[in-house]
């Protein structure tokens, strides 16, 4: 088994759309109208909209292969990048998406361990994220990689707001 995670980058676009659309939709289809999926996908995975994201200095997207295939990505922002104003001490994991097929292998710990890698790397005290409250699989994860839930806020699947948990994990 060999696992590798490399930097995502301009060049990348077309590859990170393809496994944006792919994962995010084998995550989320099931609970979310055929609407709401076709109008979030066009908006957030939007080539422009990636471009614009990949350009972003405070943003860092990470491609992880399992035994040479693309199984996942990362994407972290840091500073003025957050989503939410978590202020300098803090570094944001935005997306954290492993392919179906891929899932089972500890590929997410491989990324988290990546994200708190990048924070501790830029001096970061604590690394946060956002996952829909409906998504138990994700929590139990994360709550086992360390992260508590400590507010949350509201996302939007194309006209439906839906609430995230922020959850946060302090750096030594």
């Amino acid at each position: 088994m060999t696992i590798e995670i490399k930097k995502c980058d301009r060049e990348n676009l077309q590859l990170l759309q393809e496994i944006s659309i792919e994962t995010f939709n084998e995550t989320f289809r099931a609970q979310n109208s055929p609407e709401n999926m076709k109008a979030y996908l066009e908006r957030a995975f939007d080539s422009a909209q990636l471009e614009k994201e990949l350009s972003e200095i405070a943003s860092e997207f990470y491609f992880i292969y399992f035994n040479a295939e693309l199984a996942g990505y990362l994407k972290v922002n840091m500073n003025e990048a957050q989503s939410e104003n978590m202020g300098d001490a803090s570094l944001e994991v935005e997306r954290i998406y492993i392919r179906s097929e891929f899932q089972g292998n500890g590929l997410g710990k491989y990324l988290i361990d990546k994200a708190m890698e990048i924070a501790i790397g830029q001096n970061k005290k604590r690394i946060w994220l956002g996952v829909w409250e409906k998504n138990e699989n994700a929590i139990h994860f994360y709550k086992k990689m360390g992260f508590v839930q400590t507010g949350a806020h509201s996302f939007y699947m194309g006209d439906e707001a839906q609430i995230d948990y922020i959850m946060t994990k302090t750096l030594n």
